[in-house]
């Protein structure tokens, strides 16, 4: 080693060394920074052959960070060389530099992990079972504010600052933040509700009977939660809404319902009560129909042009498209059954009585006096 720097001063000079190393120095961290990232991709390829959601976040997450850290070090020794061979201001912040830049890059690093672990852990070609997407995010944001809240503590740390009196000044300003930011910390907590209670999740389709608020949830947040319409519109909502009105998931009801009312004409009810036993023995033999919930087929009313019977079943499906063409089929055969029986669909009708008026009772009397 000796060796060699000799050769170089006699090759460049003794004024002129330090250049030579600082160009030696960019090198190796050039060349260390390819090994790297090579090495890092080799083991990545590795890592996908497996299903294990933690080493594809590992490696997936190593660079850039990786390599921007071999930079800095790198660089940050060659400022260093070039500050004690030119005597510059300036090349002194070198080790202030690293320093802080290897707390950002470790930030990052965990940041990006956090993430990935994250998105594997709901991901099913990872998971057999995939985690929950609501609390796997909720989990996520909490392990990713407490990685920047504790890199913010070490960089202040560094600097100097007292971390207790940072501490103590946040417990006494706690108090009028709180007052002065009442609305957002409501939002917080309502966010925090929606994660404890979990009235929906990521994906469900919610509704309100007591707002305008109907869609499928897409994302929520700490203070805001996403809703998209089903026009496509987004429908942003502070989380303390929901601590004040009543929601209603429909994405986890068991069965959906059809519930009808039919009618058929008067003249033809000899044949309501055949007509109702074969409608309620179809929805009974039909295959999505749900016979273990309550099934009712009735005689109902009389209404004003028709004898009214009903349908209330439940069909095995809860999906909204697959529901409308069951709903249809059953439809359909009603009125096949009521063909069937020589019977038809009442539709609103109105039957005019005309009384004898007096001028036609005298005019009908005179006409068979003349024919007597």
């Amino acid at each position: 080693m000796e060796q060699a720097k000799a050769f170089l001063r006699s090759l460049v000079g003794e004024d002129r060394f330090w250049i030579a190393e600082v160009f030696l120095i960019v090198l190796a961290t050039a060349f260390a920074a390819w090994m790297l990232a090579l090495f890092v991709a080799r083991l990545q390829a590795r890592a996908e052959r497996t299903v294990n959601p933690w080493d594809d976040a590992l490696c997936g997450s190593i660079n850039p960070p990786g390599s921007i850290l071999v930079w800095l070090v790198g660089l940050s020794l060659a400022a260093s060389r070039a500050g004690k061979a030119t005597g510059a201001e300036v090349f002194s912040y070198a080790v202030t530099v690293r320093e802080i830049g290897f707390i950002v890059l470790i930030t990052w690093f965990a940041l990006r992990f956090a993430k990935a672990v994250e998105r594997n852990l709901a991901d099913p070609r990872y998971m057999g079972k995939p985690m929950d997407a609501t609390t796997v995010r909720a989990i996520g944001k909490l392990i990713r504010a407490s990685i920047i809240i504790t890199a913010a503590m070490v960089i202040m740390q560094h600097f100097g600052y007292s971390i207790s009196g940072v501490l103590a000044f946040g417990g006494i300003g706690g108090l009028a933040i709180g007052f002065a930011a009442k609305d957002l910390l409501a939002n917080f907590f309502g966010g925090l509700m929606v994660y404890l209670d979990r009235p929906f999740k990521v994906g469900d389709w919610v509704r309100s009977p007591d707002k305008e608020i109907e869609g499928t949830v897409e994302d929520i947040g700490w203070r805001l939660t996403r809703i998209r319409t089903f026009d496509k519109r987004p429908l942003y909502i502070p989380n303390g809404i929901f601590t004040q009105i009543s929601v209603e998931n429909p994405s986890r009801m068991l069965n959906r319902r059809i519930y009808e009312t039919i009618g058929i004409r008067y003249e033809d009810a000899p044949l309501m009560e055949p007509i109702v036993k074969d409608v309620k023995a179809m929805l009974q033999q039909h295959p999505e129909i749900d016979t273990n919930q309550t099934l009712i087929v009735n005689f109902n009313s009389f209404a004003p042009s028709s004898l009214d019977f009903f349908i209330y079943t439940f069909t095995k499906t809860t999906e909204w498209v697959r529901y409308h063409e069951i709903k249809q089929d059953v439809l359909l055969k009603i009125l096949k059954i009521i063909e069937q029986h020589g019977a038809s669909c009442a539709f609103p009708t109105s039957t005019l009585h005309i009384a004898d008026l007096p001028e036609l009772a005298i005019a009908s009397g005179r006409e068979r006096s003349i024919g007597a």
